[in-house]
């Protein structure tokens, strides 16, 4: 089933007959090109300076929040500076207890992937493994766990959790296309058994990077497994897909005809100016109609100036995502990509975002 202009697409795959007993209180869905949560518009009647917030979803790259190295090589690398050594458990942990100041502060989307993100904020090799799929497509049980964590906290504090199915750093961990597909099965169907209400899926971070081992992973047939979630169906229910391009580029046609919504990334935008024309041009594409288009990454900052890439975005009337890394020389303090993350709004730069984002949008409430 498509979405269409003036549509709404409830996640009732969510609410009836949730596995374990799990009853969800946060219900995502689309009307037109806004977002609602509990079938009222996120941000309801709210504006900030002229601009209409309402419907909107600001969010935040939390991607590594399931995040555990599988490479014995390597996962020494991410060891906690005071404890010498890398643990999931305390990742996660610490990753829970931050959500709330988060929500405090107007966040109310997190993208949090099933492969993760560079732990280095940006890396030409990634030879650690991070990957929630076997070399065959299953499901890593304790990868899954942590991540029903996030999303039942999520649904607790009325949040959406994007979850992203695959990276290009770790799809090579998946053997095959066949490998690919049962992957993005296997994941649709535990979300669905499972009886969230708060998820939106990003089949694969950034399709159009040249790094995907996999055909099925890149642009020309991305829509392919869009659609795969899209038609896979739980007691009628089903899952609101889309997937996102790399800094700058925008949607194709295949993609925007299948999407439910379309995910947008300003990394290497440099100018707010291009943002605001990205946004326009996507609506331009062919096969668009009446949707929401998010930034869900974009690592350009100056939230203390009249002019930044979000507040160009929300000129637009798209939402906006902050993605934030660790650059050489830095403490632990900051970055919420590179591991191990300090999960606190604990820098500059995380109180810089939160404290624009809180003047934007009252703070969600």
């Amino acid at each position: 089933m498509r979405s269409f202009p003036g549509c709404v697409f409830l996640l009732l795959a969510m609410v009836a007959h949730p596995a374990a007993g799990f009853e969800p209180q946060t219900r995502v869905a689309i009307v037109g090109d806004a977002f609602h949560i509990n079938d009222m518009p996120t941000y309801a009647g709210r504006s900030w300076r002229g601009k209409k917030i309402e419907g909107l979803l600001m969010n935040s790259r939390m991607v590594q929040a399931t995040f555990d190295d599988l490479n014995p090589e390597t996962r020494d690398r991410w060891a906690y500076p005071d404890t010498q050594a890398w643990d999931p458990d305390r990742n996660l942990h610490e990753f829970l207890a931050a959500m709330p100041q988060w929500r405090e502060q107007g966040l109310l989307a997190i993208t949090v992937n099933l492969q993760g993100g560079s732990p280095q904020g940006y890396s030409k090799d990634q030879p650690w493994h991070n990957s929630a799929f076997t070399e065959t497509g299953e499901l890593r049980p304790d990868f899954l766990a942590r991540l029903e964590q996030v999303i039942t906290k999520a649904d607790e504090l009325g949040m959406v959790v994007i979850v992203g199915y695959f990276y290009f750093g770790q799809d090579q961990r998946l053997r095959d296309e066949t490998a690919v597909i049962a992957a993005t099965d296997a994941a649709t169907n535990w979300l669905l058994q499972r009886g969230f209400g708060n998820v939106l899926v990003e089949v694969n971070n950034e399709c159009n990077v040249k790094a995907y081992d996999h055909a099925i992973l890149r642009p020309e047939r991305i829509h392919e497994l869009i659609d795969r979630v899209r038609t896979t169906q739980w007691e009628g229910r089903r899952l609101l897909v889309g997937t996102s391009y790399g800094g700058g580029a925008v949607p194709k046609p295949n993609v925007v005809q299948s999407s439910d919504f379309l995910l947008l990334h300003g990394n290497g935008v440099k100018q707010p100016a291009r943002i605001a024309e990205m946004v326009r041009q996507t609506r331009a594409v062919p096969g668009y109609r009446p949707m929401p288009i998010l930034f869900n990454e974009d690592d350009h900052f100056d939230f203390d100036r009249p002019e930044n890439n979000f507040l160009a975005a929300i000129g637009e009337y798209a939402s906006w995502g902050y993605f934030d890394y660790r650059m050489p020389g830095e403490g632990f303090d900051e970055g919420y990509q590179s591991v191990p993350v300090n999960w606190a709004i604990s820098s500059d730069r995380k109180r810089g975002f939160f404290g624009l984002l809180n003047e934007i949008t009252a703070g969600g409430n």
